[in-house]
């Protein structure tokens, strides 16, 4: 089948839309939508190789398995200060990073996953009016991933984001206090200000997941009933699963959620086509050959 790709400009957001365009046009099957985010100091461009796999392989998967219920968009977006909204490009850098020095990283990096998360949140608002004006078909899953930063924010919107019912973190990590004390300590600083403001700190508590309810059972903990993939490398050193695996191990997704981890061996950070594999299979298990919606969840 042939990939198609559109653009929607939608609350001021550059959204790419990939399909597979013979299976969408003649569908009438609900839609489950995947965001691909891109990481720090990159772009869209640079996952446009991962949509398209995810996009082959099921394609490839339908023509051995007609039990498909849902078909698949994914949708791509510039991060905040990234791309074709790069308004300053020292604010994407770290502390002693790139030969120079980013006084506000650690404000600077949280405000860019808190951001897309909630773009995440206005494109999930509006996509359907975009893409089905007259209700021709319904979105019924919401996916979200991404790598790196945008593996960051993925955690972020996978606690703060109700209809994100399925995450898949590629190298990214939920614990971003810790995340950044090992970064303060390789660069001479500790996390207190100016560096680290404490007004930073409100911030954290109400986005990060280490900051949830994620041990409990009730409906004070976010991430009930949700399922996730956390794909990470075993030689990664920018972000280590180390810094996630204790709450990770931890979190409680309820009977009805579902949480796994790979470990990719002697893999760095960088995000590999095997990564890209795994999610692949996750979402068409968990999801496009699901019967259950995110509305009965």
């Amino acid at each position: 089948m042939t990939i198609a790709k559109s653009s929607l400009l939608i609350a001021g957001l550059n959204v790419n839309v990939y399909s597979l365009e013979d299976s969408d046009a003649q569908s009438s099957r609900p839609v489950a939508v995947l965001f691909l985010m891109h990481g720090r100091t990159s772009s869209t461009a640079d996952v446009e190789w991962a949509a398209e796999q995810v996009l082959n392989e099921t394609s490839k998967k339908y023509e051995n398995d007609s039990t498909l219920h849902h078909d698949l968009l994914v949708v791509t977006f510039d991060h905040r200060n990234h791309g074709s909204r790069l308004v300053d490009v020292k604010a994407n850098i770290g502390w002693h990073e790139f030969g120079n020095h980013n006084e506000r990283h650690a404000v600077d990096m949280y405000s860019i996953q808190v951001g897309t998360s909630r773009d995440i949140s206005t494109i999930i608002d509006f996509l359907p009016s975009f893409l089905y004006p007259n209700d021709e078909r319904s979105i019924v899953h919401w996916i979200a991933s991404g790598v790196s930063l945008g593996g960051h924010s993925t955690w972020i919107a996978l606690r703060t984001e109700p209809r994100v019912r399925v995450g898949i973190p590629i190298i990214g990590g939920a614990d971003y206090a810790s995340l950044l004390s090992e970064r303060a300590k390789k660069a001479g600083l500790s996390l207190e200000p100016p560096h680290f403001p404490n007004s930073l700190r409100p911030v954290i508590e109400a986005n990060d997941p280490v900051r949830a309810s994620y041990e409990a059972s009730d409906s004070s903990n976010p991430f009930l009933g949700k399922k996730v993939l956390a794909l990470c490398g075993g030689d990664d050193t920018l972000v280590p699963w180390s810094a996630t695996e204790p709450f990770f191990r931890k979190l409680n997704v309820g009977p009805d959620g579902l949480k796994k981890v790979v470990v990719a061996p002697g893999v760095g950070h960088r995000c590999t086509p095997d990564m890209i594999h795994q999610m692949t299979d996750f979402i068409w298990e968990q999801v496009l050959t699901s019967t259950v919606t995110s509305s009965n969840l």
